[in-house]
């Protein structure tokens, strides 16, 4: 995939501006990632603006990546400070997280209990976009309260939502750099749909994400996709061939590379290839 990704649309500057005014407002902020890919999903600008706040480094959708590569980035994270844990929004232990948060606001409400106050802890839930924060705060609260999708910039405005009785989340925008300067980091964004696929040409973008999955798990592309021995490794030569395999084919065996294109990028983020990390630690 040659062509430069770059998406920052406008509604993204006006959160960043809403955020910095809120951030005077919260005790500790909670930062999201994707778990197959850790880093490359982590926003610096987000990391500048919230380094003086108590944070929490959650690599969700853990659940779709390798276990074993998920340890190593945690406990690289670790080495570097950060608190880190892994979590899984669509089916994972409500009450580790609650354990950590209880943890990070310990600190603040032990000064506010000094003085008699019994503090509301208020958390900022912040990340790119899709790496699930809306579903992770429907997950801490126990039911669909805020608005979640499987595609970028479904948040477009920031909600406070009560969790308890002393506990609340703010749940934000997801926001990329203004800038994508490391365009190998891009296109794995791209892959995991944290960057609108209408921006790109699909097909290049599925055969790159084969491509890569060939090089990581050639076992599981072959299995998912029917790969015959022999096929070429190059992405054109992958999504072909998957064609092929799953039958995606127009009038006279033609391969339908468009339709191959749109169900390769949706089966690898809903983890049907396997249990795969795109960025090793």
């Amino acid at each position: 995939m040659n062509e430069r990704i770059n998406w920052y649309p406008g509604h993204m500057a006006k959160s960043r501006r809403l955020l910095q005014d809120q951030l005077r407002a919260v005790d500790a902020v909670i930062e999201l990632c994707d778990a197959r890919a850790p880093q490359a999903t982590r926003n610096p600008d987000l990391q500048r603006l919230t380094r003086d706040k108590t944070r929490i480094l959650v690599l969700n959708k853990a659940d779709l990546a390798d276990d074993a590569q998920t340890a190593r980035w945690l406990e690289r994270f670790r080495r570097d400070g950060l608190t880190a844990m892994r979590f899984n929004a669509n089916g994972g232990k409500v009450k580790d997280i609650l354990g950590r948060i209880e943890a990070a606001s310990k600190p603040a409400l032990e000064r506010y209990a000094a003085r008699g106050v019994r503090k509301t802890v208020r958390f900022m839930v912040i990340g790119i976009p899709n790496v699930g924060k809306s579903t992770f705060i429907n997950r801490l609260h126990g039911s669909s309260i805020v608005k979640a999708g499987d595609r970028p910039g479904v948040t477009r405005a920031n909600q406070w939502v009560k969790i308890g009785p002393f506990l609340e989340v703010l749940d934000t925008p997801g926001m990329l750099p203004p800038r994508l300067d490391d365009q190998q980091g891009a296109r794995l964004l791209a892959y995991l749909g944290s960057i609108r696929d209408e921006i790109m040409d699909t097909e290049d973008l599925a055969g790159g994400l084969m491509a890569l999955l060939y090089e990581l798990n050639p076992a599981a592309l072959r299995a998912r996709y029917k790969l015959p021995e022999g096929c070429g490794s190059a992405p054109h030569e992958l999504l072909e061939a998957a064609c092929g395999g799953r039958g995606w084919l127009l009038s006279g065996g033609r391969c339908d590379t468009g339709r191959a294109a749109a169900l390769v990028l949706d089966e690898f983020r809903a983890g049907k290839v396997g249990k795969i990390t795109i960025e090793r630690a």
